[in-house]
């Protein structure tokens, strides 16, 4: 509940924020509000890469009012020059005697400068408003930020008995359009989308965000920024062919086969990009180092990981899982059908993996388990 006046001009900002949610990466989502007199005089949020940032939009629609006004802005503003200028210098040099921001920018170039160009202009500064918000906005830019690897969504389907697939591997469709259109959601606010090369031999996915099951005003633009494509494909066994290496953007398959190999080439001229990632055995993709590769070159925030029991189990051993999204039908497969997670090595109720549920409710006919490991 928002119980102050501070708090609702807060809640604006990140309202405004929200807007950027499919656009701004690899930026993170950022809103502002310009306040006098007890007046919002100016709003903004950023879009994307390589536009203006909340601030300036802010403080071009205050224009002359921004003099002697207070700026609520949800990250703390920008001390570096990239692609555009700092937004902390802007906001001292139109006037702005107060700024109050959610949290601090956990980007190394930024890390407590802004407020520091802010204070050394005689602006004052106080941070903290709503920072849970504003936090739960950007998990992605905090990970990479903070721990040098992409924030990671676990997406799957399953019956009611944990079964994801047919023993022959046949999915389409457990679940309904509702829940489908769900994960297209979760797919546009992802700067990747990873599977494991089974999916890809079972189902042909394509990996795309598909405008026309959106079902929102703004669905057409969202579907043009495709997140990049992950495939984890130990031994280059991608067909030619695939759905994925034929649509629009980037796919990106991490191997742990080392050197020039025919089928390398071959996947390479049929407009692959193929990375060597052997963890120490050689027979399988280093997961960690992966993570590791698609923040540091990659510049990704989120990654969601759509992908069967033999990954899914590999990526919660080796803990890079932050947050699972369970879709279960009314519908049971049989104990034949394909399990949720391959996990190794547990064999007493001593091992059991337990999970944190945040949130369960209906989505059409289905349920989404949303949970988060400990």
């Amino acid at each position: 509940m928002i119980s102050s006046v501070p708090e609702r001009y807060m809640a604006r900002a990140l309202e405004l924020a929200r807007r950027g949610l499919f656009t701004t990466d690899p930026n993170p989502r950022v809103g502002c509000v310009i306040v006098k007199d007890a007046h919002i005089v100016g709003e903004g949020y950023h879009l994307r890469t390589g536009e203006p940032h909340a601030e300036i939009h802010a403080l071009n629609a205050a224009g002359e009012q921004a003099r002697g006004a207070t700026a609520y802005v949800t990250l703390e503003p920008c001390a570096h020059y990239g692609r555009t200028g700092p937004c902390a210098l802007a906001l001292a040099e139109a006037g702005i005697v107060r700024v109050v921001a959610a949290m601090k920018d956990p980007n190394p170039l930024v890390a407590g400068r802004g407020f520091a160009i802010l204070e050394e202009a005689g602006v004052a500064v106080e941070y903290g408003l709503l920072e849970h918000e504003a936090r739960q906005l950007n998990p992605g830019f905090i990970s990479r930020m903070a721990r040098g690897r992409p924030y990671v969504r676990l997406k799957m389907a399953m019956s009611l008995d944990g079964r994801t697939a047919m023993a022959s591997g046949e999915s389409q469709w457990i679940t309904g359009a509702e829940a489908r259109r769900e994960v297209q959601r979760l797919r546009a606010r992802s700067s990747a989308v990873m599977t494991g090369i089974d999916s890809i031999l079972y189902d042909d996915s394509r990996l795309t965000v598909r405008a026309e099951q959106l079902g929102c005003a703004d669905a057409e633009t969202i579907a043009m920024r495709q997140p990049l494509r992950v495939v984890v494909d130990s031994r280059l066994r991608m067909p030619l062919a695939a759905n994925c290496l034929t649509q629009p953007g980037r796919t990106l398959i991490a191997t742990a086969q080392q050197g020039n190999n025919e089928r390398r080439e071959r996947l390479l001229n049929a407009g692959a990009e193929v990375i060597e990632l052997p963890d120490e055995t050689g027979e399988r993709v280093d997961l960690a180092a992966l993570m590791s590769h698609l923040a540091q070159h990659e510049g990704c925030n989120e990654v969601l990981l759509e992908t069967g029991a033999t990954l899914a189990g590999a990526m919660l051993d080796a803990e890079l899982i932050d947050e699972m999204h369970l879709f279960m039908a009314p519908a049971l497969l049989g104990g034949q059908a394909r399990p949720l997670f391959a996990l190794s090595g547990m064999t007493s109720m001593t091992q059991q993996r337990r999970l944190d549920i945040d949130d369960i409710r209906a989505v059409g006919k289905d349920w989404r388990i949303i949970a988060r490991p400990i």
